[in-house]
């Protein structure tokens, strides 16, 4: 059944000619795609063998013989995951408060950054991989552009020059790679690695620099990380939601599937100040969340803290001397479920403050007071997100973060121990808007402030039961990366 993975990224695409196509009803035929390609996602998880590790399911063909590329596309657990992520995300972002998410434009542009997620988490040759990188950025900037908020002309125009800028170098790295080794496979070129035949001299380096500046831009790492607020505030609700939701985890999957196996001296030799790095996401964004007034800007910088978590993890067990082969795999396997659970929460964050600027028109953490007496049910779900966020054990948050502490402290005992002030910072900042928002004082308004409707419910209610789900039985998600963690630490042990 390999033709599911191009028919997963071929059915956006139609439907975003379909929606362009429609004067009305622009949003439900966007829905009514994304439900084929979560049929789709899930027969591709029902097809995939979890005992196997490596690539399944791989299509390949010929497509440009001339420079070795290939439309060569497959899944391991890694890429699973997050096309279940994917698939998650983009209907909860559409059906997300926003003025824009009837507009057939949005909608299409939506699609085709799903097609391009798709396409980027399952492409195995690099110019394939590059084209969909690049395909997804086009569509968010323009939905930045077009239907974001104050200063979104300078919010695009800086989400485009940083993603631009790190694109191109990452290009000129591939480019001199290929040129040199002659391959843009993946396989080949890790395998490559292995045997430390890649490149040589400062070549090596300069090819490391580029594809590292590429992706730290966009996970985002400390310092490259200053687009990333103004982009988050400045965005549609729904927009904000696939930014953090699956569009940040582009880098994350460009670390694991690029720079760690083409370049694992390289991270050993740098490894203590890439763990600074790290280190510097988790503890400084959420001080400077803790300063914010506007929410979006603040969830927006918690955003960073927690992708630092996965940076923190993959760094550890790399650029240590001593990789104990259990807590490599805890690690890895926590940085995983991380990616997976900070795309929901993230996402559901988002939801919540565009809800509440739905509301009231504002998004201000003092334009809001005593919401506990007038809207508790909207409270108490708000607070579940939260507190998964904080990494409450119970919830999704705290699997994650557990098993990257564990693996961490084990080999990067400095470093992690430092990070552990990023869970206190992180829990200042929710208690502060929990205290402002929920239990301070009445904000006297013109206009009532609404509880939770119906339709709100229906989306809020499945996706807090999937936070308690994978927080009390993770189970059902670690078996789907399990084989991929275990080959990936056997091969940094």
């Amino acid at each position: 059944m390999a033709w599911l993975i191009t028919t997963l990224i071929v059915v956006p695409i139609v439907g975003a000619l379909l929606v362009g196509a429609t004067r009305n009803y622009a949003r439900g035929v966007a829905l009514t795609f994304n439900l084929v390609t979560a049929t789709c996602a899930f027969l591709l998880w029902r097809s995939f063998d979890s005992t196997l590790p490596g690539l399944q399911l791989v299509e390949r063909h010929s497509w440009i013989p001339a420079i070795g590329a290939e439309y060569l596309v497959g899944i391991d657990g890694l890429s699973l995951l997050l096309v279940i992520l994917t698939s998650l995300v983009f209907p909860f972002a559409l059906l997300a408060p926003s003025r824009a998410v009837g507009d057939r434009g949005f909608c299409a542009l939506m699609l085709i950054m799903q097609a391009a997620l798709y396409g980027t988490f399952t492409a195995q040759n690099f110019v394939l991989w590059f084209l969909f990188y690049e395909m997804s950025l086009i569509p968010a900037f323009l939905l930045i552009k077009i239907w974001g908020g104050e200063k979104r002309d300078r919010a695009a125009t800086k989400f485009f020059l940083y993603t631009f800028l790190g694109s191109v170098a990452m290009l000129l790295s591939f480019l001199g790679i290929y040129f040199a080794r002659g391959t843009f496979d993946f396989a080949g070129l890790a395998n490559l690695a292995k045997t430390g035949d890649l490149l040589t001299g400062n070549f090596k380096w300069l090819a490391f620099a580029g594809i590292f500046l590429g992706l730290a831009v966009k996970v985002p790492l400390f310092p490259f990380h200053t687009w990333l607020p103004d982009a988050y505030e400045t965005a549609p609700t729904g927009v904000s939601m696939v930014l953090t939701g699956a569009l940040s985890k582009m880098g994350v999957y460009g670390f694991v599937r690029l720079l760690l196996p083409l370049f694992p001296n390289e991270i050993a030799t740098l490894g203590p100040w890439l763990l600074t790095l790290a280190v510097c996401s988790i503890v400084i964004a959420p001080l400077a969340a803790w300063a914010q007034s506007d929410l979006k800007r603040m969830v927006a910088y918690l955003s960073i803290n927690h992708l630092g978590y996965c940076m923190l993890g993959l760094f550890a067990v790399t650029a240590s001397a001593t990789r104990p082969l259990v807590e490599t795999q805890a690690a890895l396997s926590g940085v995983f479920m991380q990616i997976f659970n900070h795309g929901i929460t993230a996402a559901a964050l988002f939801y919540f403050v565009g809800l509440l600027e739905q509301r009231r028109g504002l998004r201000g953490i003092d334009d809001f007071g005593g919401l506990m007496q007038r809207a508790p049910l909207f409270c108490g779900w708000m607070s579940v997100a939260m507190f998964s966020s904080l990494g409450l054990p119970g919830l999704n948050g705290f699997i994650g973060e557990f098993l990257i502490f564990k693996g961490s402290f084990a080999v990067a005992a400095s470093f992690t121990a430092v990070a552990v002030f990023g869970l206190l910072f992180t829990a200042v900042v929710f208690m502060r808007v929990m205290q402002s928002l929920f239990s301070g004082p009445l904000v006297e308004t013109g206009v009532a402030f609404a509880e939770l409707r119906p339709n709100e419910k229906w989306v809020i209610v499945p996706v807090t039961l999937l936070m308690f789900a994978i927080g009390i039985a993770p189970q059902f998600l670690f078996n789907i990366f399990n084989s991929t963690v275990v080959q990936m630490s056997r091969l940094f042990a």
